[in-house]
């Protein structure tokens, strides 16, 4: 198993966990000194208190919590966002408020979850011949060239 180590930044910080044994993400919970108000279209960074240390060849996904856009028309904008295993900065996370009310935000709030998976980097080979590419069905068919 891989481990994930966490600095709590501040006290009230809380410390991302899994809340079932098959859960694939763990909350992430805002960290605030007073509750954060997003406007309607607004968009917010919400700190959470935390830094970390990936596992060597891991990425941190920060992905959406489905109960907040179900509820609240409310996620994150650059879903999934990334954290580079060599990130050490606090954890953000950038929501955005696609609802028609304001949406606040109190400290210890979940906002978001972050999946922890592991990254291949690829190396990289430039080709002179497209036809080095191979061929594929699709080719190059764009947006949509696979159906509805």
């Amino acid at each position: 198993m891989a481990t994930l180590r966490v600095h709590r930044m501040r006290a009230d910080a809380v410390v991302p966990r899994y809340k079932t044994s098959g859960a694939a993400g763990m909350d992430l919970a805002a960290c605030l000194a007073t509750p954060l108000t997003i406007p309607p279209g607004g968009v917010a960074r919400v700190p959470t208190g935390l830094q970390i240390a990936l596992p060597t060849g891991h990425e941190g996904q920060v992905r959406p919590r489905s109960g907040l856009a179900a509820r609240h028309a409310v996620t994150v904008l650059n879903a999934p966002g990334t954290i580079d295993e060599d990130y050490r900065g606090e954890v953000q996370v950038l929501l955005i408020n696609h609802g028609s009310e304001a949406f606040t935000i109190e400290s210890g709030d979940r906002i978001a979850q972050l999946i922890v998976t592991p990254v291949t980097q690829a190396e990289i080979e430039v080709v002179e011949d497209e036809a080095a590419l191979g061929d594929t069905e699709r080719g190059d068919g764009g947006f949509g060239s696979t159906g509805r």
